[in-house]
């Protein structure tokens, strides 16, 4: 049975990697200081356990002292909302405290494999279609340059041959999990547009991947299942090239299932523009995924009748 640490385990994507991996022959231990003020309802099992502790506190790391066949890197303010919102906390986790801890990893060596999940918004805005992992990083945002920074940062320890790091650049995540997320575009549309009828979309000609938070748990223990010489070192991106769209060919696709009205602005809110190649995660890992969009709209409006608090589920405020 593999043994899986994974840091900001209670998170969005976190919940999903648990519902996921708890039906494979996976050990989760999940650490996290749950500051979204979300719940951990989850109960410690001879498969899972949680530890409550916070990246940026050295005695709180010192519970970790296991050996682990991979450490999965989830921690932090995620968004660039919430990043925007705390810039110091944001600067203080996402880029200080994260290197002492990957550090650490790295000294003591106790992780044969370490996945770094980073995001597509490192490109920013391109004119260029079909960004391969070599092409130039334009971080925007807050958020987006902390994780280049983080990528730069592990690359650069390459002379360690037992630090064997994958970084997963992600593209705009989507589908529902546990600890729901509606600030996220294919959820906050379809949120908006089955509650109130109506939806207002800026920048709505500006592309970005996509892709289900059900298939970032299929990629991520593919990385961990691979040899290491497919995936040491190795930067992916993490999504697939028929799930690139445009906010309006989102807005559609939601509206011909529902309904409702929308609203197209030309003021500008996010400037972020990539269309993403995902051409190297499919030959060398052969990773394909397997939900649509159109899948994630349907999960979702299935789901959403029984999240009485929607208006709070998402990386809107953090606790104090």
């Amino acid at each position: 049975m593999k043994n899986i640490l994974i840091l900001g385990g209670e998170g969005y994507i976190g919940n999903a990697l648990h519902e996921y991996f708890s039906k494979k022959k996976f050990r989760l231990t999940s650490f996290d200081n749950l500051i979204y003020n979300q719940k951990n309802k989850k109960k410690n099992s001879n498969k899972y356990q949680f530890i409550k502790g916070d990246i940026r506190k050295k005695k709180d790391l010192k519970k970790i002292n296991k050996e682990y066949d991979a450490v999965i890197f989830l921690a932090g303010l995620v968004g660039d909302p919430i990043t925007k919102k705390y810039k110091k906390v944001s600067s203080d986790i996402n880029e200080t405290a994260t290197k002492q801890v990957i550090k650490e990893i790295y000294k003591k060596g106790n992780a044969k494999k370490f996945i770094f999940i980073s995001t597509c918004s490192n490109y920013g805005m391109s004119k260029s279609k079909y960004l391969t992992e070599n092409h130039k990083l334009k971080p925007l945002s807050p958020y987006a340059k902390s994780k280049v920074k983080i990528e730069k940062f592990i690359l650069g320890l390459k002379k360690k041959s037992n630090f064997n790091p994958t970084i997963l650049r992600f593209a705009t995540a989507f589908g529902y999990s546990n600890r729901m997320r509606y600030d996220l575009t294919v959820n906050q549309f379809t949120k908006d547009l089955f509650i109130k009828k109506y939806l207002e979309i800026y920048d709505f000609n500006t592309w970005r991947p996509y892709c289900h938070v059900k298939d970032f748990a299929r990629l991520i223990e593919l990385v961990i299942l691979s040899k290491k010489n497919l995936t040491a070192y190795q930067v992916f991106n993490a999504g697939s090239n028929k799930n690139n769209f445009t906010k309006k060919k989102i807005g559609t696709k939601i509206k011909k299932l529902i309904g409702g009205k929308i609203k197209y602005l030309k003021k500008s809110q996010d400037k972020r523009n990539y269309i993403v190649d995902f051409s190297k995660v499919k030959k060398i890992l052969k990773f394909k995924p397997k939900f649509s969009i159109e899948f994630g709209i349907r999960e979702i409006l299935k789901k959403i009748k029984t999240d009485i608090n929607f208006e709070k589920l998402g990386n809107y405020k953090i606790k104090s």
